[in-house]
C-alpha cells in the first residue's frame, strides 16, 4: 500500500540520503583505488562489500516510496543508521589503507 506521508517531506528526506550516499560512493571510489594501488586485498574486500552496502541503502530508499505510513518514520531511521554505518565504514577502509602505507 502506498504511503500518503507528504510526498514533499518524503522527497526531501530521498534527496538528503542520496546526498549523503553520493558523497560516501565518491570516497569509496577514492578508496578502492587507493586499495587497489596498494594491493590491500583485504581493503580490496571491504570495498567489494561497502558497494553491496550501497545497493542495499538504495533499494531501501526506492522501498521507502511504497511503505505505509505507519511504516515510514521506522524506515526513514533504518536508512539513516544505514547510512551512518556505511560512511562509518568508508572512512574506517580508509584509515586501514593509509596506515598501511606508513
Amino acid at each position: 500500500m502506498a504511503t500518503s506521508t507528504q510526498p514533499n517531506a518524503l522527497k526531501a528526506f530521498e534527496d538528503k540520503i542520496r546526498g549523503q550516499v553520493e558523497e560516501a560512493k565518491t570516497r569509496l571510489e577514492q578508496v578502492e583505488a587507493a586499495a587497489k594501488q596498494h594491493n590491500a586485498q583485504a581493503e580490496t574486500a571491504a570495498v567489494t562489500r561497502l558497494k553491496t552496502a550501497k545497493n542495499e541503502i538504495e533499494r531501501k530508499l526506492q522501498d521507502l516510496k511504497a511503505t505505509h505510513e505507519t511504516h515510514v518514520a521506522r524506515a526513514k531511521s533504518e536508512i539513516e543508521t544505514d547510512v551512518a554505518r556505511f560512511k562509518a565504514s568508508v572512512e574506517e577502509v580508509d584509515a586501514k589503507i593509509k596506515a598501511a602505507k606508513k
